[in-house]
């Protein structure tokens, strides 16, 4: 199940199913329609998902669920799917706070955030071909994305680990932290976002999404200056032009 809970601007959401945290086709329907909740109140400017308990984040899919059942295993990955997808493409700063191991199903959740923060003890890897399956919670689109094509190609086709501090350098995870400080430290960056003019930062990450996607340099372009324009029908950008004059706190409405 996802537990979740909302502190301030900041959504708290943890995967909670003993003893690994995997995902079954429940609780990934719950992560998609909680998504689809948080996108809709408007006070949610960033989330921030972890696992229960300091040994893993997430293990991945619940092979006991499907096993060599393909009508199952076709509604298990349609479910990967969708809550993945829902978690890329959210409107508010999604952060993985990676409390440990991250295998297959739990690396791609991570994928699908904004930003990765790994405590020190994490492993991670998508481990799927040596079941004789394949990454299809969106990791084999994500990772090659992240890492690039060479690294992508080691971890999914050797099954190769990777710890928190290869995972740093590879740019898997943007900042590597000690044991129990990733909630923290994801919580922090998550106060950050709030400061931000929450519109404004929607618009970056759709635009910074556009180079994901293949939309063409001349139109990313076009629409980034056209996405500056837009902000102006919205009191948020009078308001974060004042404040700064004025040397105070914006007041963000978020209308």
């Amino acid at each position: 199940m996802i537990e979740h809970r909302i502190d301030g601007h900041t959504a708290f959401l943890t995967i909670n199913n003993p003893p690994a945290n995997t995902w079954t086709p429940e609780s990934l329907r719950q992560l998609e329609l909680l998504v689809a909740t948080l996108n809709a109140d408007r006070s949610i400017y960033a989330a921030v998902i972890t696992g229960a308990g300091s040994k893993f984040f997430s293990a991945g899919a619940d092979l006991k669920s499907f096993q060599s059942d393909k009508v199952l295993a076709r509604h298990f990955i349609a479910c990967f799917g969708a809550a993945f997808e829902a978690l890329m493409n959210a409107r508010f700063v999604t952060i993985a706070a990676i409390n440990g191991y991250a295998m297959g199903g739990g690396l791609e959740c991570c994928l699908s955030t904004d930003i990765r923060i790994a405590e020190a003890h994490a492993q991670m890897a998508l481990p799927e071909p040596a079941v004789g399956l394949l990454p299809s919670g969106c990791g084999t689109q994500n990772l090659p994305w992240l890492v690039g094509e060479g690294w992508a190609k080691r971890i999914i086709l050797t099954n190769e680990r990777v710890d928190a501090q290869t995972a740093l350098r590879i740019g898997l995870v943007q900042e590597v932290v000690e044991k129990g400080q990733g909630l923290a430290k994801a919580t922090e960056l998550a106060e950050r976002v709030a400061t931000l003019s929450p519109l404004s930062v929607e618009y970056c990450k759709g635009l910074i999404h556009n180079a994901r996607n293949g939309i063409p340099r001349p139109a990313g372009l076009a629409l980034e200056r056209e996405r500056f324009m837009d902000l102006f029908d919205h009191s948020d950008q009078q308001e974060g032009v004042t404040a700064f004059l004025e040397k105070r706190k914006a007041e963000w409405k978020n209308d």
